[in-house]
């Protein structure tokens, strides 16, 4: 991610998944934490974060 738009397009994506409730995007280094009610689906993660343009590292 390069820029603030980059970073609100994650956040916005994966703030969308159902139970999360709360998303900060570290734009110096790419890291998303989340905070949910319940597991978050690492499928639904991922196609969160590559609707917004991107790939999980890890």
């Amino acid at each position: 991610m390069t820029c603030a738009h980059c970073a609100s397009s994650v956040h916005d994506e994966v703030g969308s998944i159902a139970g999360v409730t709360a998303v900060d995007v570290d734009l110096s280094t790419g890291m998303v934490t989340v905070e949910s009610d319940n597991p978050v689906d690492n499928d639904a993660l991922k196609a969160a974060v590559e609707e917004a343009g991107y790939q999980l590292a890890g």
